[in-house]
């Protein structure tokens, strides 16, 4: 079940949030417990029995934790914490990696071992950290451990956030899962922020979706259409994933619950150290925390911090899809990083900013399309024509699609900044505009973008979530 989709936003939705508000404070945990099972069933029935287990196995994990630490028996402490990582890891390594490793081994040994064909749990990769990093944060006193299963399974489970993100740690809501405050201005506020993502996905992600999947389908393009295709992509990953972490953040806010923001305008971004200080946030503050840091982070000398730049960009691309073309992808911003803080940190510092934007954006740009091609050869293809090697600048083709789509590039363009919101500001200022006008203002046109939503997604087949693949 997607949170695009009439199933969930006229009935899923609708009989959640009513139960949520007719159930007395004590049950409310429970009945988002059961019917996050349910929304994750809907879609995964067979493998919400892996989420249950995981859910279960670091629940006693914690309570063994606790256990031992009251024995001051620290050496058993240590050994369920390495467990926790090792069994945790090792179930999301064999449904997302077996086929991966067994195709790399047939074809560097002309082996014919045959693949499991495994069907990936949506969102494992994401519960996964979430559980991990609970068990973590218990074994080095970071949180309190959790008592109850409820509780526990239901922030683990709890549906706003368990598909794509954002990374909930426990830390984030520890003291929002037993009390937390919901009121009427925090729904109404969530439901604000889920339309405002609702739009960026249907009206935006979905549209520059479609040129994409044209463009790359071609077997011959030009460079202008691979530039408009690489740049469609773009704005279709920024907005398709923004737009779910900001559905996301939206619902838990109905439940009363605040998550960690997600983005904060990347496609602003002057350096590609800036770009991923507000790319995908919270997985860049799990492996900071979690992984950059226990290496020993920039504290251990220069060569020390590179190797551990290269393991966590290593993994970062690994995390994202078993296939090499995301490995290349984390190397590739792996590179980059080291040389904007070794080579190019004075350069850029005398930039000037317009120059440092359209140098990020080029590298963005291009690393989107080793993410999105995920066969080599293709890729190889794609780079040659965006670099016009052997390949004409324009065709007619070029012109129709730059053509047909220009209005909604300028759209996701603007929406993709801070431009829209600063004009909006500046307007209620020099107009004088109370709060309540900006309030009844902001609500008709929550409802306008809703029901312009609606209306394409009864007209529109065409709705992926890109990131429920990884």
């Amino acid at each position: 079940m997607v949170f695009s989709s009439g199933v969930f936003l006229f009935l899923f939705l609708p009989v959640v949030l009513a139960l949520y508000y007719i159930c007395p404070g004590k049950l409310r945990n429970t009945v988002l417990f059961v019917f996050s099972l349910i929304f994750y069933a809907w879609g995964e029935p067979i493998y919400v029995g892996i989420m249950i287990f995981s859910t279960a196995f670091d629940y006693c994990n914690g309570m063994l934790i606790e256990t031992f630490r009251k024995k001051h028996n620290e050496k058993i402490c240590k050994i369920v914490m390495i467990m926790s990582v090792f069994v945790n890891l090792g179930i999301l390594a064999f449904f997302k990696y077996t086929d991966f490793v067994i195709t790399n081994i047939n074809n560097l040994f002309g082996a014919s071992v045959s693949l499991l064909q495994i069907a990936l749990p949506i969102g494992i990769s994401f519960y996964t950290f979430q559980t991990l990093s609970y068990t973590i944060d218990v074994y080095l006193g970071k949180v309190k451990v959790q008592h109850n299963i409820i509780n526990f399974g239901m922030y683990v489970s709890m549906f706003p956030q368990l598909i794509a993100g954002p990374i909930v740690r426990y830390s984030d809501v520890e003291n929002q899962i037993a009390r937390r405050n919901e009121n009427i201005d925090d729904i109404a506020n969530g439901f604000r922020r889920f339309i405002v993502g609702l739009s960026k996905k249907i009206l935006v992600a979905n549209q520059v979706g479609n040129l994409w999947d044209e463009i790359s389908a071609m077997s011959s393009i030009t460079t202008s259409m691979a530039w408009v295709g690489a740049i469609a992509y773009t704005f279709q990953i920024y907005f398709d994933f923004s737009g779910y972490s900001d559905m996301a953040i939206g619902l838990g806010q109905m439940f009363g619950f605040k998550f960690p923001e997600n983005f904060n305008y990347p496609y602003e971004s002057k350096s590609i150290t800036e770009f991923w200080r507000r790319w995908h946030m919270t997985l860049g503050t799990w492996f900071r925390e979690y992984l950059y840091i226990p290496l020993g982070g920039n504290k251990k000398g220069d060569p020390r911090q590179i190797f551990n730049l290269f393991i966590v960009w290593f993994l970062t691309g690994l995390w994202h899809g078993a296939g090499w073309n995301f490995v290349c992808w984390g190397l590739y911003f792996f590179i980059i990083l080291v040389l904007e803080k070794f080579v190019l940190k004075k350069v850029l510092n005398k930039c000037p900013n317009i120059l440092k934007h359209i140098y990020s954006l080029i590298l963005i740009v291009c690393g989107w399309v080793i993410f999105a091609c995920t066969d080599m050869s293709e890729m190889g293809t794609f780079f040659k024509a965006m670099f016009g090697i052997k390949t004409p600048f324009l065709g007619e083709m070029s012109l129709y699609c730059i053509g047909s789509y220009a209005v909604i590039l300028i759209i996701a363009a603007i929406a993709s900044t801070k431009l829209p919101k600063y004009i909006a500001g500046q307007v209620a200022i020099k107009m004088n505009v109370s709060n309540n006008v900006k309030l009844i203002v902001s609500n008709m046109a929550c409802l306008i973008l809703f029901f312009i939503c609606v209306t394409f997604l009864v007209g529109d087949s065409y709705n992926p979530f890109l990131y429920f693949r990884f």
